[in-house]
């Protein structure tokens, strides 16, 4: 018998349809508004946590040093040493310099040049803009003052002499998707005859939000459509596609508004929201249609009260349940955007199974019915029971064992696979093969040392000969580790002046004469990257070269001995850059899929032993799910998908998603056995109600996510893959192992009975 509380809440859900009708949709109205005003933000380096160390040091060297958001046009040409070559980077560079956002730009057109001469040292540029070089002595001259200086050789010009660099920072409050914009579209405005990539955080970023809008307003509806249609051949009515699809887009279009409404942005993780959200919104009310279709099919009256008198536990209970696998991403996500994206899933994942219990039936009490329901419904039915439910019911009381058995053989395989996995936190991922972004970092890694910036911070007084000679010190030492080509700072700055006085490449003794040098730096705009105003904080710039993550601990734990023995309370230094937060994210990906994961199992089988008065159900509700995840993992290490930014959600996701399917199953097993005492019936009546929408359910969402592979960035691609691979083993896990373990289970209980 239907629990009278829950009876009586779906009548009344009927009784005041039109009030729930009305306000759904006055909410779909605001919060369709609040999307126009959402923005998204693609950047890592915002996503960090105000207390992370590397975080904080990055938004200091921010604030102090004129931004610490790099970015860098590549030239590339047959060779960089014409006169017309030339006069194009100088164009280049002059124009990415007037544009609103950049505090500063550099390249072999204005770079600085010390030299020595008859008159004293001269401090001017490399080329000179007003009389281009244009003779082959002229030619050789560049080439010369280039290898001879060891901040310039290899980083503004490649040694093959094919590509050339223009470097441009952002002014730290500077908007970067607007200024890495003006710069792609000013650069192509010039119709300069030389190939241009571009690369550095500010173009990535860029980038990666035009490939999430791109997403977003072409695979969404794509995804629609095919679940549109699915649907449809499933129901064979139009309420059948409507419903599910509606309660799915009101469920997006209150998220994203929520999103933007309280002041947060669309992320590279948060962009899978609205497919997520179509998949679980959708899956909630094809239990409700299937159930209240099922029962009009039978001649039922008061067929949607009856419908959720059966289907609202398993919904709810599926709902808390998702939820709490996308909140568990607040526990160990090191990224902000990760908690963002498990707050508003979760959130949607409430506000879809509203929409499935309170404002579908509504909507069912008042359309009219369809006519020849009963008999399309029928035939539908009679298709899935005849070739599919029936054969699988006798299947599983036939071979329990034999099923078990071969449940536990992909479950060591898979097993076995885990060991494999691999991870990467390495953004380039995100492109395929061919792409210019990617071609552009295969270039700065082959010909420039890379594209991942360090920054080494001293604290002291800047005029010190002995923060200084640190200062090369550090330099030296770093530029012995492989992974960094070159450095600069303002410490080899003084250096080269020296050089062109003394002839020797170092820092004076004579804190009088460093003085007098730094007089003819004062002014020059490249200081304002290496020195602070009141010239008591300096920094060294450099690249990392390795994408690999245990080359960046290697380095970091080379740096950080060389620190530790040279930083004093006259010269404290520290270092920070991408590759620590690289270090950092990587942790962060073991530490959040293991604590999401752990958290959100222990959490549901607690949730549904308590809701369903038995830990054995909770237990039996999470195994299939768990065998799921276990194949997931397992499919990653077999086939080298990394677990990275966008991967690690897959887990939790399929967790949330699937355990819906072993809820329904559990539920209406355990209302079945108590009322008839005989297990074949309940299994067989078990697979009857729900196995349809799960079907249905596993298809359109597996599809839905299988749209993901037609994505430019290929972290998606295997999202789509893996979330797709997760639905259909947690359904067979649901519709095989559940029922295989709770007839074994039955049995022997039976046996020790009787």
């Amino acid at each position: 018998m239907p629990n009278l509380e829950i009876n009586s809440i779906s009548n009344k859900i009927l009784r005041f349809r039109w009030i729930i009708i009305a306000a759904v949709a006055l909410c779909t109205v605001f919060f369709s508004y609040q999307i126009s005003k959402l923005t998204i933000d693609a950047d890592v380096l915002s996503s960090l946590p105000d207390d992370d160390r590397h975080a904080v040091m990055l938004k200091k060297i921010g604030e102090n040093f004129g931004g610490n958001r790099m970015g860098i046009v590549i030239l590339e040409t047959d060779n960089i040493y014409k006169t017309s070559v030339i006069g194009h980077i100088r164009q280049l560079t002059d124009s990415i310099g007037k544009i609103e956002g950049i505090s500063s730009v550099s390249s072999l057109s204005n770079i600085i040049n010390i030299k020595g001469g008859e008159s004293g040292i001269e401090i001017g540029r490399l080329v000179d803009e007003y009389e281009l070089p244009q003779s082959e002595e002229e030619f050789k001259l560049l080439r010369e003052n280039i290898a001879s200086n060891e901040m310039y050789k290899g980083s503004i010009v490649s040694e093959d002499e094919t590509s050339c660099l223009v470097v441009f920072t952002l002014e730290d409050k500077a908007d970067v998707n607007i200024v890495a914009r003006a710069i792609v579209d000013m650069s192509e405005s010039l119709n300069l005859p030389e190939k241009l990539y571009y690369i550095g955080s500010p173009m990535l970023i860029t980038y990666i939000a035009e490939l999430m809008r791109k997403d977003l307003t072409l695979l969404l509806p794509i995804a629609i459509l095919l679940i549109a249609g699915i649907l449809f051949i499933s129901f064979r009515s139009v309420k059948g596609v409507i419903l599910p699809l509606l309660s799915a887009i009101i469920a997006i279009i209150w998220s994203l508004g929520s999103m933007s409404l309280f002041g947060f942005s669309m992320s590279m993780i948060s962009n899978n929201i609205p497919i997520i959200l179509l998949a679980i919104g959708s899956a909630y009310t094809i239990h409700v249609v299937n159930r209240v279709n099922q029962l009009r099919s039978s001649g039922v009256e008061k067929s949607i009260v009856k419908a959720l008198n059966y289907v609202m536990i398993p919904v709810v209970l599926a709902a808390i349940t998702t939820a709490i696998g996308f909140v568990s991403f607040i526990f160990g996500a090191y990224l902000e955007m990760i908690v963002d994206f498990g707050i508003f899933t979760a959130l949607g994942t409430f506000i879809a199974c509203i929409m499935a219990v309170f404002f579908v039936p509504s909507l069912l009490e008042v359309l009219p019915k369809s006519s020849g329901t009963k008999a399309a419904t029928n035939g539908k039915i009679d298709f899935f029971e005849k070739w599919f439910l029936t054969p699988l019911t006798k299947l599983l009381f036939w071979y329990p064992k034999t099923i078990l058995g071969i449940w536990i053989v992909v479950i060591l395989i898979s097993l076995s696979g885990i060991a494999f996995i691999k991870r990467s936190v390495d953004i380039q991922e995100y492109f395929q093969e061919g792409n210019p972004t990617r071609e552009a970092e295969r270039i700065m890694v082959e010909k420039f040392g890379g594209t991942k910036p360090v920054f080494v911070h001293f604290k002291g007084n800047m005029q010190n000969p002995e923060v200084l000679k640190t200062m090369m010190k550090t330099s030296a030492y770093m530029e012995a580790s492989p992974d960094i080509y070159t450095s600069m700072s303002v410490a080899k700055l003084i250096a080269e002046i020296n050089l062109a006085i003394t002839g020797e490449r170092e820092v004076p003794e004579d804190q009088a004469m460093i003085e007098q040098m730094w007089f003819l730096l004062d002014g020059n705009e490249v200081m304002n990257r290496f020195v602070n105003e009141d010239l008591t904080e300096g920094i060294i710039i450099s690249k990392f070269k390795s994408p690999d993550n245990d080359s960046k601990i290697v380095f970091s734990n080379y740096m950080d001995s060389f620190i530790e023995e040279n930083s004093n309370a006259d010269c404290e230094i520290q270092i920070t850059g991408m590759p620590f937060v690289d270090i950092t994210m990587d942790q962060s990906l073991i530490n959040s899929q293991m604590g999401s994961i752990s958290i959100a199992i222990i959490f549901v089988i607690i949730i549904v032993g308590l809701i369903l008065r038995s830990f054995l159900n909770g237990l039996y509700a999470s195994l299939p799910i768990i065998a799921a995840i276990t194949i997931l993992f397992g499919v990653m290490g077999l086939t080298g998908i990394s677990l990275n930014i966008a991967t690690v959600l897959v887990a939790s996701v399929a967790l949330g998603i699937g355990i819906d399917y072993s809820i329904h199953i559990i539920s209406h097993f355990n209302a079945l056995f108590k009322s008839t005492g005989k297990i074949e019936n309940a299994i067989q009546e078990s697979l009857k109600i729900s196995g349809k929408a799960i079907i249905i359910n596993v298809v359109s969402v597996s599809a839905g996510f299988l749209v993901l592979v037609f994505s430019e960035m290929v972290p998606l691609q295997y999202f789509g893959i893996l979330i797709a691979i997760s639905m259909v083993s947690s359904s067979l896990g649901a519709m095989t192992l559940l029922p295989a373990l709770l007839i074994t289970i039955h049995k022997k209980s039976s046996s020790k009975t009787s």
